[in-house]
């Protein structure tokens, strides 16, 4: 099964100007805890929920701060004639629960999850995935 059959489509953007509070109150209002960052034309980053918590309030940040300062700008993508069970090995390897979606030509056309590729019938890769994920240590560690 390809990416583009599983993916959520309607993504919205926020920039690295704006603040970790605009950024709190996107995921609010789209039940989500992820936004991506543009800067123009291009993907510049990711801003999570963890980022927030982890990277600004136990820093002592204010709400007022910019995202450029706390969201992860090594940004992992795939692209969406990617097959699924390949991006979900390679979530688990890199140890994440969501990706953008890209085009080839690099244009943002979505993001796909965990959840996406399991409500398509995808759970044995899923399984696997998220057993990847779990494992201590990846981007987001605060250990490593």
């Amino acid at each position: 099964m390809k990416v583009s059959e599983v993916m959520t489509k309607d993504v919205q953007l926020i920039e690295p100007t704006q603040t970790i509070r605009d950024a709190a109150k996107r995921m609010a209002e789209m039940d989500a805890g992820i936004v991506p960052v543009r800067e123009g034309d291009r993907l510049v980053g990711m801003i999570t929920d963890r980022d927030i918590a982890v990277r600004a309030v136990a820093e002592g940040k204010g709400p007022d701060t910019p995202i450029r300062e706390v969201m992860t700008e090594d940004v992992k993508y795939c692209y969406e004639d990617d097959d699924t069970a390949d991006v979900a090995r390679n979530m688990a390897d890199i140890q994440v629960r969501r990706l953008p979606v890209l085009t080839r030509d690099k244009r943002l056309v979505g993001i796909i999850s965990l959840g996406d590729m399991a409500v398509s019938n995808g759970s044995s890769r899923v399984g696997e995935a998220v057993a990847g994920i779990s494992q201590p240590g990846g981007q987001h560690s605060q250990t490593g």
